[in-house]
């Protein structure tokens, strides 16, 4: 009996190990054929003229591949997005934990979770039909279609990641320091902010760094709604072009093996490594405040 039970238990431990491993050679796949379709892009440009460069004009003589304006243009979604959906999403999550009744919890709970299921297309479809006549009446904009409407819309996305993971990680928290804080003489809000809030850290961390990788990936909404322009934004409602969107809109009209479409696939190797760096911050947030709660506990 025992020996069956170790064979089953050797059999998943070999098929979860081979799972594991097939998410790595997959990507380890994606890596090396960015690097295979980008590579003839910098042997005839400079790496730091397509980094640092300010002008994207792939149909120029010469032309002009520039990236820096679409890095621009996706950090400033990004943090504008984040700046939105963090307070909103963990704040949520806060509420429905720790101050939310049973039945509130469930009604509002399936509510944020089914905003995750949107799919892209609709969300942008709605700050093009609906946010962007608005934000040009209210205003008094030449277009609606800019970089406050794509965080706007992109926060929209991000809210229930954040909210979930926080939620998970809040949860987590062991009710013994909520009780000690109470029997202390603190309040509940103060218990929230002060112990709970704090203890979640870890979780918290890695919500606030998934949803911006979630937003700095995001194609289709910021295609819709950001306004294509591929400059450095000045103001909150600057048309913007980030590089999910350069791609995707460029991609098709690219010739073939030109140098125009190895470009596309240098800005998706530069995409890429910022969702890449963002994942492994929410990592090492995520093991650094781990190992701090535990010694503190």
């Amino acid at each position: 009996m025992r020996t069956q039970e170790s064979l089953r238990e050797r059999g998943i431990r070999l098929l979860l190990a081979g799972l594991a491993l097939c998410a790595l050679l997959a990507l380890l796949g994606i890596m090396a054929f960015l690097f295979a379709e980008s590579l003839p892009f910098f042997a005839g440009y400079k790496p730091l003229d397509f980094l640092l460069g300010t002008l994207w004009y792939p149909t120029a003589d010469p032309p002009e591949f520039g990236v820096f304006p679409l890095m621009a243009g996706s950090v400033a979604v990004m943090l504008l997005a984040a700046c939105i959906a963090v307070p909103l999403g963990v704040l949520t999550a806060a509420y429905l934990t720790e101050i939310a009744a049973g039945g509130v919890r469930r009604i509002v709970k399936p509510f944020v979770e089914l905003l995750a299921a949107l799919p892209s297309v609709v969300v942008g479809f709605f700050g093009m039909v609906v946010v962007a006549p608005f934000l040009q009446e209210r205003f008094e904009l030449t277009t609606g279609l800019n970089l406050f409407n794509a965080s706007l819309m992109l926060a929209f996305m991000s809210v229930p990641t954040i909210c979930s993971v926080s939620e998970d990680a809040i949860f987590a928290v062991p009710r013994a320091l909520r009780e000690a804080s109470l029997a202390l003489g603190a309040t509940r809000w103060e218990t929230t902010v002060k112990v709970v809030l704090p203890a979640a850290l870890s979780g918290i961390g890695t919500a606030v760094m998934l949803g911006m990788s979630r937003a700095i990936g995001e194609t289709m909404v910021v295609l819709m709604v950001a306004g294509g322009a591929a400059m450095l934004p000045s103001s909150l409602f600057d048309p913007v072009r980030p590089m999910p969107a350069s791609i995707a809109a460029e991609m098709a009209e690219a010739p073939f093996r030109s140098e125009h479409y190895h470009a596309l696939f240098a800005t998706g190797l530069v995409l890429f490594t910022f969702t890449l760096c963002f994942n492994m911050l929410a990592h090492y947030v995520s093991e650094k405040y781990k190992q701090t709660g535990s010694s503190s506990l």
